[in-house]
């Protein structure tokens, strides 16, 4: 285990809270960050070296993810999906209420806290349903959930369709200083589409979804928050549209926030075959519209990246490309994949990625992490940026294979991931990382 106390010495920080970017110490005492510094004095703590080139970052935070438990223990459970979390660099992510019974209760919600615990890996955040049953005819009781443990309230790939709803949960969300987060989708537009709609899809003889789909509701959104003065977030953005309403939003102080996954911001519909690995809702847009996502994650105007972790059984994908359910998993590659597209390509630097996974994830959901500010707790993620990172499916600890990125080899990997100071995941792949004192 790493020593507590313990000093990190002369260690990359980078923490957009602090401004920090460069060499400094970093001391953990009782599971929390004690100082930030140069040259820090020992004090009987022990010190700990970091191989050259490492990057000591405030702990990622996945705020999209499908755990599958209760109900869909076959699928993921939550024990491995915090293990799949830990392993891509991730100290929490935020679970959707898509389980089995919907997490529309506080009976479910505590279940999903007590099973995290005993996991005792990532920290994990219950999203509530918005609506009982997430069927969209009635409000859950958003107190009640809110006092069990959930930080959010959604009803995930169904989307609020019911405008007058949907204002009546952000104003009921307004009392508890948490947001609604909305898969924003007009189903009459969406109608029976797998994929996006353009002159792939056509050429495959497959249903479309235009990314109006997806905007129309964006805007209708940012104009509701505004009315209701509740919070809202767009989950998973894929289309040039929807970013557009979202920067007026902004611009206008409504309290509208975005993510993006890396799937959206890497791939497009040309990449389409017929291998439901590439099956996912919002589906794989035109280039136009990762390029509009690309600028977003610049700019500033895209609060964070999410994975919208999705496993399914292999035998579940393996059905006709129509049949096969949406989704695809994420939590152990998006991390690689964002060093290598991203920070490696120069679209950003290292501090703004910090603050699309850490930092804004954190104020979005209203919870603790996103600095290494003294005081914090120890939760962090320590990169290797220039270390090679093959994607090997077979190897995930998530249940779910379903990834389009299997193969793919990238610059940037995870080195550890600590919560509370300790050691939760070493990459013994990475030259050094055993000086940490953990193993993967």
């Amino acid at each position: 285990m790493i020593p507590d106390p313990c000093v990190l010495k002369a260690a990359r920080l980078v923490d957009p809270v602090q401004g920090l970017d460069g060499e400094h110490d970093l001391r953990i005492a009782g599971g929390r960050i004690a100082a930030v510094g140069r040259d820090l004095p020992l004090d009987g703590a022990a010190p700990v070296a970091l191989p050259a080139g490492f990057v000591v970052c405030p702990g990622f935070i996945d705020m999209h993810v499908h755990l599958r438990e209760p109900g869909q223990e076959h699928k993921e459970t939550i024990a491995s999906g915090a293990a799949a979390a830990v392993a891509g660099g991730f100290v929490a992510v935020a679970c959707m209420p898509n389980t089995e019974p919907v997490n529309d209760h506080a009976g479910v919600t505590e279940e999903i806290v007590r099973k995290a615990a005993a996991a005792g890996l990532a920290r994990v955040y219950p999203i509530g349903a918005a609506t009982v049953g997430s069927a969209g005819e009635r409000l859950t009781e958003i107190r009640e959930l809110r006092v069990a443990g959930c930080v959010a309230v959604s009803d995930d790939g169904h989307p609020i369709a019911d405008a007058l709803m949907m204002r009546r949960a952000l104003e009921y969300v307004s009392m508890f200083d948490m947001p609604v987060i909305n898969h924003c989708e007009d189903p009459s537009l969406k109608g029976e589409g797998v994929v996006h709609e353009g002159y792939r899809a056509a050429s495959l003889g497959l249903r479309g979804i235009p990314g109006a789909a997806e905007a129309v509701m964006v805007e209708r959104d940012v104009s509701l928050s505004e009315l209701a003065g509740g919070a809202v977030h767009i989950a998973h953005m894929s289309a040039r549209g929807s970013l557009r309403a979202v920067r007026s939003g902004k611009e206008r102080d409504i309290a509208v926030t975005c993510e993006v996954t890396p799937h959206h911001f890497i791939l497009t519909d040309d990449e389409l075959e017929y291998d439901t690995n590439f099956k996912m809702n919002p589906p794989l847009r035109a280039a136009e519209d990762r390029t509009a996502m690309l600028d977003g994650l610049a700019d500033g105007s895209i609060d964070a990246i999410a994975t919208d972790h999705a496993p399914h059984h292999a035998d579940e994908k393996a059905l006709e490309f129509d049949r096969a359910p949406f989704g695809v998993v994420g939590l152990e590659t998006a991390v690689p994949l964002a060093l290598d597209r991203l920070v490696h390509r120069g679209v950003i630097g290292l501090p703004r990625l910090v603050e699309l996974l850490a930092r804004n994830p954190a104020r979005i959901l209203r919870v603790e992490g996103g600095t290494l500010e003294p005081g914090s707790t120890a939760d962090l993620t320590i990169l290797a940026p220039d270390a090679p990172t093959e994607v090997a499916a077979s190897r995930f600890r998530s249940k779910g294979r379903n990834t389009p990125f299997d193969g793919w080899r990238l610059r940037g990997a995870v080195a550890a991931t600590l919560i509370d100071g300790r050691a939760v995941y070493v990459n013994d792949s990475v030259t050094g990382a055993e000086l940490l004192g953990a193993s993967s």
